[in-house]
């Protein structure tokens, strides 16, 4: 709940942009107070498993790039996939940059100039995109497809006398599992299947090229630590985000450090047609729950399940809960009820958060972390 009551202070953490398109612009917990260094302070945090915001001349420091999103072909991004490779790289960044020694900043080193011409493609006029050239032809398997779709900077601080300086850089780089293309402007939608191994060739390549360019920046000091890691884009339509597969740390100047696989798998619960669910206990655990709930309440709208695996093993899940309840007596029973069944269905020792909403949005809430037995409710009231 603690994560959820703060959600705010990272919001919009970094650079993020996607590939090949037009421009949009969308525009009951304690914590520790920040700390106040010359014309630097930070936001406090609620516990040691978040960072610290920086905040600069009493402002806090939002991207220059912030609310930016290049779209393919009108055809919109995948909101799953923008918030699971922010949160999925801040996960990452905690081990190489402790958050009781360092505090975030939201990307500062890449314009808007700058990771647009990134993400476009080569050409004569863009010597430095990371896309290849353009080849002329619209076969889905002959055309040179967009394989870089995001590139996010998270940037991490420490403290330097009465200031503050860089003392890290996270990057993620967003790969296409499949690109979507037209053929001609307001055309039908076709799509390049891209695998794995092309991820992996693709990514490391150009992680190459954006270290070099960073370490070539007057503000990055050579021989600070930056985290790159690849993020494999899920698919338009999923009702989930995509994964990490691999990291690595550049500690000092342009060298690469060995590549790290990552095994994450993320999936949609219920399982749906003829897919097979990754593990099948999970699966019964949240099927028990459903019908536990829907028995208890029959005019439920819908219970889905977003699940997180690492290393083969249950990581976090994310329950949506679609009700048509609207009497703040019936969220409030129904909310107590919820917990109850998650403490005795779900699965133990991960985090979980259930989302309980309706057409007027969210109405209450519903989590636990994965140290505690039991489940933190909130309903959401109104005066």
């Amino acid at each position: 709940m603690k994560k959820f009551l703060t959600l705010t202070l990272l919001a919009g953490a970094a650079v993020l942009l996607a590939a090949c398109g037009k421009l949009n612009f969308d525009s009951g917990s304690s914590s520790t107070s920040g700390t106040k260094t010359g014309s630097y302070q930070t936001t406090g945090t609620v516990d040691n498993s978040m960072y610290q915001g920086v905040i600069k001349n009493g402002r806090y420091q939002t991207s220059s790039a912030r609310g930016l999103t290049l779209q393919q072909n009108d055809q919109g991004e995948n909101n799953f996939n923008i918030k699971s490779m922010e949160s999925g790289l801040e996960n990452l960044a905690k081990a190489q940059f402790p958050t009781d020694k360092y505090s975030f900043e939201e990307g500062q080193l890449l314009s808007t100039a700058t990771a647009k011409s990134w993400l476009k493609r080569e050409a004569k006029d863009n010597k430095d995109g990371l896309n290849p050239v353009d080849n002329g032809k619209t076969d889905p398997d002959t055309r040179n497809p967009i394989y870089l779709q995001q590139i996010l900077e998270q940037d991490f601080m420490v403290q330097d006398g009465n200031s503050m300086k860089l003392g890290g850089i996270a990057i993620a780089l967003g790969m296409n599992k499949v690109d979507y293309y037209t053929k001609t402007e307001y055309g039908a939608q076709y799509q390049t299947e891209i695998s794995d191994e092309v991820i992996k060739k693709q990514g490391e390549a150009i992680a190459a090229k954006v270290v070099a360019r960073l370490r070539a920046m007057s503000k990055v000091p050579n021989n600070i630590p930056i985290i790159v890691g690849i993020y494999k884009n899920a698919e338009q339509d999923s009702l989930v985000g995509g994964v990490y597969t691999e990291q690595t740390t550049s500690k000092t100047g342009t060298n690469l450090g060995d590549w790290k696989k990552l095994d994450q798998q993320n999936e949609v619960l219920p399982v749906v047609s003829d897919h097979k669910a990754i593990n099948s206990t999970v699966a019964n655990d949240f099927s028990n729950f459903t019908n536990q709930v829907k028995g208890f309440f029959p005019t439920l709208a819908g219970i889905t399940a977003q699940a997180h695996y690492e290393g083969g093993n249950l990581a976090g899940m994310n329950i949506t809960v679609n009700t048509q309840f609207y009497g703040l007596t019936e969220i409030q029973s129904f909310t107590q009820y919820i917990s109850t069944a998650a403490s005795k269905y779900l699965p133990s020792g991960v985090p979980i958060e259930i989302t309980i909403q309706s057409t007027q949005g969210m109405q209450a809430f519903v989590s636990r972390s994965s140290g505690d037995k039991g489940f933190y409710t909130h309903v959401f009231g109104s005066y």
